[in-house]
């Protein structure tokens, strides 16, 4: 049975449509699999395997320590109006 899909079937894809672009580090002519967006790099593959290789790792999120709730106070150190009410 062959799995591999989101939902649990056959992952089958058809031909991608390549589209010609100019690597933003090296100037080669190159096809990538989505249409090149006018303002934004595209790489062709070994300049992109260089780029990725020099990426920096995910720093997790740094958490901001939880302040802890004020503690409700015992009744017997509440003032006396609030001991009295019913």
């Amino acid at each position: 049975m062959a799995y591999g899909g989101r939902f649990g079937g056959p992952r089958k894809f058809g031909p991608r449509e390549m589209h010609k672009a100019t690597c933003a580090d090296c100037g080669a002519e190159c096809e990538v699999p989505f249409a090149p967006t006018e303002g934004r790099p595209v790489y062709c593959r070994d300049c992109w395997q260089k780029r990725r290789g020099q990426r920096k790792p995910k720093v997790e999120a740094e958490t901001k320590p939880v302040e802890a709730k004020p503690e409700a106070q015992p009744a017997e150190n509440q003032p006396a109006e609030a001991k009295t009410r019913s």
